[in-house]
């Protein structure tokens, strides 16, 4: 066991959070992309555990996190740089060994941090950490601002420290690009549903346009008065998130609708199939969180961006129990080759959604093909 002045394991490498289960997929999401990249390490975690480390020894921390945008990340609901990992430290006194790890790692330019995040994984091993970590952070962050490490108040554009409780006395030390990472803790969105929401599903929806557009896009692209289809639409969840937003909305489903959404005006149910319907006449937005499997899903979406019968989409993809990372792979790039026109997809596990990855699809900029998954 270290003592409280024990020097940090080295940890050169990233920390990336899951949705606690996935972390087989994103382990290959990360090993496939960073080879990619020209970059090469491994993955370390376990089944169940909400994270996993990407570990590169030797290498250049910063360039390996530069080749492994957060925003190209599907399953990765957060990725910070490693700093350091502490194991075995005497649980009297954390502070101490925090303080002396960061000391070798701090810049040049003081404060060397903005902010400070003491959290922990989301997994059921990890949440009865949640009051040690307030504890912690209550303690630690005078501390810090005594040393001169970190801003007297918050500066959000400065990399943010994040301490990441595994045990009471095991955590990482890691940092965040406020650019190029989630602005909540543990990445994972605060959203309340609504009493009036027919479904839970809303907020996935919500979540998405919180997610995968940036403040400016949500107000070009959410605007009041466009055009939108909600495929496979009842109970109206997905309905309901578009009409509050002003659009005007075709819900399209053989099911019936919550009547308050129909009474609230501004969409037209029609008792269809929303796996073959299709609109009159081109559409702004398309919306789709039917049961289907994911290669026919992902065909037909591009049907709908092939004939120009939406401008954006968003739509789920409902993975199967294994190999859901090629899965998704396979997916997207089956979408963006039939969709027959240049795309932009981001991509991403939220926090609502399970057994499935949503995808948003917008234009290209400048009419380049790509793939992210952009994120707050």
């Amino acid at each position: 066991m270290h003592d409280a002045q024990a020097p940090a394991a080295d940890a050169s490498g990233l920390l990336c959070y899951c949705r606690a289960g996935f972390e087989p997929e994103l382990a290959a999401e990360l090993g496939e992309r960073a080879a990619a990249a020209g970059q090469h390490g491994y993955a370390a975690t376990g089944r169940g555990s909400g994270y996993v480390r990407f570990l590169a020894p030797g290498a250049d921390g910063a360039a390996l996190s530069r080749a492994l945008p957060w925003r190209s990340l599907v399953f990765a609901r957060q990725k910070l740089r490693l700093l350091a990992t502490l194991d075995g430290i005497d649980t009297s006194d954390r502070v101490t060994p925090i303080l002396a790890a960061l000391a070798t790692q701090a810049g040049a330019t003081a404060p060397a941090f903005g902010a400070l995040v003491v959290e922990h994984p989301d997994s059921d091993a990890a949440r009865p950490l949640a009051g040690l970590a307030r504890a912690l952070g209550n303690a630690l962050r005078p501390a810090l601002r005594k040393a001169g490490l970190l801003a007297a108040k918050d500066e959000p554009r400065r990399p943010r420290l994040h301490v990441c409780l595994l045990a009471g006395n095991h955590l990482l030390l890691a940092v965040a690009d406020p650019a190029d990472a989630s602005a909540w803790p543990m990445g994972v969105p605060r959203l309340r549903l609504h009493r009036d929401a027919p479904s839970r599903s809303a907020l996935k929806l919500d979540e998405a346009f919180q997610t995968l557009l940036d403040d400016d896009e949500r107000t070009r692209l959410l605007r009041a008065g466009m055009t939108a289809a909600d495929l496979g639409a009842a109970p109206g969840g997905w309905t309901w998130v578009l009409q509050r937003a002003g659009l005007h909305v075709t819900s399209v489903d053989n099911g019936p609708l919550r009547q308050h959404v129909l009474d609230a005006g501004g969409v037209e149910h029609l008792r269809e199939d929303g796996f073959r319907w299709q609109p009159p006449r081109a559409l702004d937005w398309m919306v789709c969180d039917m049961v289907e499997q994911p290669r026919r899903v992902a065909s037909r979406m591009a049907t709908w961006f092939r004939e120009g019968w939406c401008r954006q989409a968003v739509f789920n993809l409902k993975l199967p129990m294994k190999k859901r990372w090629l899965e998704t792979s396979l997916c997207l790039e089956l979408f963006a080759r039939e969709a027959g026109r240049p795309l932009e997809l981001r991509a991403r596990q939220l926090y609502h959604d399970r057994e499935e990855i949503t995808v948003l699809a917008l234009p290209a900029r400048g009419g380049q093909a790509g793939h992210s998954a952009a994120g707050r």
